[in-house]
């Protein structure tokens, strides 16, 4: 959710940028767009950020703490094979 929020922030901005130079691209289903509207849009549109930032910060905190803590052991001894002694050849 982080990532998205992100990705929101990042074209909130370019929004905001582009509606405050020229209103009519951003907004450009609108007969008449002003930048009030690009303003209002904006700052929605930074709520709505903010709280997939916060909400995906609370989300994975609470996974962290849902997880087990695993305790580390020590592996089971690992048997190693022995060679055979040759028997020695009958002539």
């Amino acid at each position: 959710m982080v990532n998205y929020a992100f990705d929101l922030g990042i074209w909130t901005i370019l929004f905001f940028l582009l509606g405050m130079y020229k209103p009519q691209w951003p907004l450009f289903f609108m007969s008449k767009p002003d930048r009030f509207m690009v303003l209002a849009i904006t700052t929605v549109f930074v709520m709505v950020t903010l709280t997939l930032y916060g909400e995906g910060n609370r989300r994975a905190k609470l996974e962290k703490a849902a997880q087990p803590v695993l305790q580390k052991t020590t592996p089971a001894p690992v048997p190693v094979p022995v060679p055979t002694p040759e028997k020695p050849a009958v002539q």
